[in-house]
């Protein structure tokens, strides 16, 4: 597994995410420009209270998508080591991990990446294990095959 493509494709997954964000917050820019007076004034006000609502619902989740980005980039993703830690990528006996931050799962071939945060219940149970270590997380045992 190619601990540098795996990278690539989750901070293109957070580079896609914010596009999204940012395309859907223009198009609701331009739906409450383009919102006309020409019903009832009750309605208008209706929709406009609506569409501000939205435009503040994407604003945060923008804010959030860059702030993950943010801290995606801030991660020693070449730092090898032993141990389990940020910038990890794990394979267990369930599958293959990047410990870092919470984005999402990507596929590889057959192979499923999920972005685990450190602070997730089983980013903590495996952060610090080495190689042949297990944990339980929810009745599920992990052992730890490999650590790039």
């Amino acid at each position: 597994m190619q601990k540098q493509k795996i990278i690539l494709l989750f901070e293109e997954l957070l580079d896609s995410r914010i596009s999204q964000l940012q395309q859907l917050l223009h198009d609701l820019r331009e739906s409450a420009a383009n919102e006309t007076k020409s019903t009832a004034g009750d309605k208008y006000e209706t929709a406009l209270a609506m569409l501000q609502i939205e435009q503040d619902n994407t604003r945060k989740q923008l804010q959030e998508a860059k702030e993950q980005k943010s801290i995606f980039q801030s991660i020693n993703w070449g730092l090898a080591s032993s141990i389990i830690k940020p910038g990890s990528l794990v394979q267990t006996n369930k599958g293959w991990f990047l410990l870092g931050i919470a984005i999402g799962k990507i596929k590889i071939g057959n192979d499923n990446i999920i972005s685990l945060s450190p602070q997730s219940p089983l980013g903590k149970k495996i952060t610090g294990l080495k190689t042949g270590d297990e944990t339980i997380v929810n009745g599920i045992t992990y052992t730890i095959q490999w650590i790039v």
